[in-house]
């Protein structure tokens, strides 16, 4: 995004004009959020696919291959170590803050046939991406990387996840979404809304609902840039410190996308589509983004001009394994009730920002 909104921007715009940037972004963050949620919804309705699989698949392509570009593009342009770190920082904020957020806001469903298979997955992903990087370690010490071997094939296991979520979600889809509604309708709050997509969206073609998911995820990334970016020119104004800008704003800009699209996907009653969009941005964070990037030029593992040159091995690695195993724990429990529960969350938003204290403080 910064390749198309120039920083300078920014830093050239009065604090007034900041505050605008800031608000306007923040109303057309919502707008386009809607669009892409309701255009996902009734996508999934047209072609017969459960909410959760078109959350884990097209949704979650769509949010993160913006990101996909720019690590590519930087590692292209020889900043390659920034790859790595954002994709295993963006698994963790999806995964602990955001589904965490969400779980304790609501009821979240959970269905055996499809999530359970999809969190394996998930964790299976994350597994092989820290057994690449600890074997490289274990061989080459300060030298060690994801090369580009690595990357084809994940590139490559990315397109199985693909094909095989599509098979799994036309194996039992009647029985899907008839548990899911009942689960949800059981466990709801009176004031939570359980429905399916707009009758007027419904009504278009799949070509028109493909339109109006790439305008809103468009509006949402574009938007998006426009309040982190304004937000933390007007911090660094105020005189906050640029780590404390890094491990929060920064942080969450990475994740703002999949934040916000689940946060609006539950305001409309699609619950689903956080579920799914969280684990299938965690999955394509491993095999797409790690694995394009790694592609285009091999990725460090240690970077030797940190304070902690090894702190992705020895924090960021453990913290997401960490946060994966208990979401899988999680997922075990709630198959078998058809929801999970809310307290599940508190304990992922707690393991959220112990990872960022730790970050923060070893960055000092």
């Amino acid at each position: 995004m910064e390749h198309l909104i120039p920083h300078s921007w920014f830093t050239e715009s009065s604090s007034l004009l900041l505050i605008v940037y800031a608000i306007g972004g923040l109303y057309f963050l919502q707008m386009g959020a809607e669009w892409l949620v309701e255009g996902a919804s009734a996508l999934a309705y047209r072609l017969g696919m459960p909410e959760v699989v078109v959350g884990a698949t097209i949704v979650s392509l769509g949010t993160t291959t913006p990101e996909c570009a720019v690590s590519v593009m930087a590692a292209f342009s020889g900043n390659s170590g920034l790859a790595l770190g954002n994709a295993v920082g963006s698994v963790i904020a999806d995964s602990a803050l955001i589904f965490g957020l969400g779980c304790m806001m609501t009821v979240l469903p959970a269905d055996r046939y499809i999530l359970s298979r999809q969190g394996w997955v998930q964790l299976l992903s994350a597994v092989l991406l820290m057994a690449l990087c600890y074997y490289s370690y274990a061989l080459q010490g300060a030298a060690a990387a994801i090369e580009r071997g690595h990357g084809l094939g994940l590139l490559v296991l990315l397109a199985v996840y693909m094909m095989v979520s599509i098979r799994w979600s036309r194996q039992h889809p009647d029985a899907i979404t008839a548990r899911v509604s009942e689960n949800i309708a059981e466990h709801a709050e009176p004031d939570q809304q359980v429905h399916v997509a707009d009758e007027h969206v419904t009504q278009k073609t799949v070509p028109a609902l493909i339109v109006m998911m790439i305008a809103g995820l468009a509006v949402v990334l574009v938007s998006g840039h426009f309040a982190i970016e304004s937000v933390s020119e007007l911090a660094v104004r105020i005189g906050i410190p640029q780590i404390v800008i890094a491990a929060t704003l920064v942080a969450l800009g990475t994740s703002l996308p999949e934040l916000v699209v689940g946060f609006t996907a539950i305001r409309k009653g699609h619950p689903e589509l956080l579920v799914g969009n969280v684990i299938g941005a965690d999955i394509l964070n491993i095999l797409f983004v790690t694995g394009a990037a790694a592609s285009a030029a091999p990725l460090p593992i240690v970077d030797a001009t940190a304070k902690f040159p090894e702190i992705f091995l020895y924090l960021h690695l453990p913290a997401m394994l960490l946060i994966l195993v208990y979401f899988r724990i999680c997922i075990f429990s709630a198959t078998r009730t058809g929801s999970f529960r809310r307290w599940m969350g508190i304990p992922l938003v707690l393991m959220y920002f112990t990872y960022v204290i730790a970050q923060f403080a070893i960055s000092i």
